[in-house]
């Protein structure tokens, strides 16, 4: 088992790395976050075991929903667990499981969201033309079967709150049951970091903005 110098000391590699890769898109970031940035000298003792394991997989350091979580650091414990079983545990393939995420990150406008998962989406095998008519708030065209389901089934969730018996029926037929359970909690998760980023007002890198609002 490591030991606490051996944590501590890749918190610290680790905090290189968020300063030598990331500080300078970040540097870019509007200064109006409505939490102040939390840097790794400012982490308490709650907070810098949590920190340490989200420098290990986190493409903006502890930017994005992870500057607000850490001032629950209890919560943002159990949190980054949850995300790590639906980012790299899940049953649901990587492919279906991004593109749930790009649903909510386009149901929320969560520019954060986007431009995190956008380029893993389209890495797992996402058509970039499906991205883009999600993007653009139109029903993606050319999408596989399995991609249609996660969409119908990901959009009547969050906007009719329920999902018909057609739907549920199609996705017995291509999915099993732990996949459709972990494809629901994928959703419901990131639209709470959704929520979580939105009343943070947490800039994605470089103040970056690819998604616009759609018109209800």
């Amino acid at each position: 088992m490591p030991t606490m110098k051996n944590r501590l000391s890749r918190l610290g590699l680790a905090s290189l790395v968020w300063a030598g890769a990331f500080a300078p898109a970040y540097a870019q970031m509007p200064t109006t976050k409505r939490f102040p940035q939390i840097t790794v000298e400012e982490l308490n003792a709650q907070q810098r075991p949590v920190a340490e394991e989200i420098l290990k997989v986190s493409s903006v350091g502890l930017a994005g929903p992870y500057n607000p979580l850490l001032r629950s650091p209890l919560l943002a414990d159990r949190m980054v667990k949850l995300l790590d079983y639906l980012r790299f545990n899940t049953s649901v393939p990587r492919r279906l499981n991004e593109f749930a995420i790009l649903i909510q990150a386009r149901l929320w406008t969560s520019q954060v969201e986007w431009v995190a998962h956008h380029p893993l989406a389209v890495k797992a095998g996402l058509a970039e033309s499906v991205a883009e008519d999600l993007k653009a708030g139109r029903r993606p065209t050319g999408m596989k079967p399995d991609e249609e389901l996660v969409y119908d089934l990901s959009m009547e969730l969050s906007t009719q709150h329920k999902v018909s018996d057609a739907t549920f029926a199609r996705a017995k037929g291509l999915l099993t049951d732990q996949q459709i359970v972990d494809l629901v909690t994928v959703s419901g998760t990131y639209a709470s970091v959704a929520m979580l980023l939105a009343v943070a007002e947490e800039p994605a890198a470089g103040g970056q903005t690819p998604l616009q609002p759609i018109a209800r």
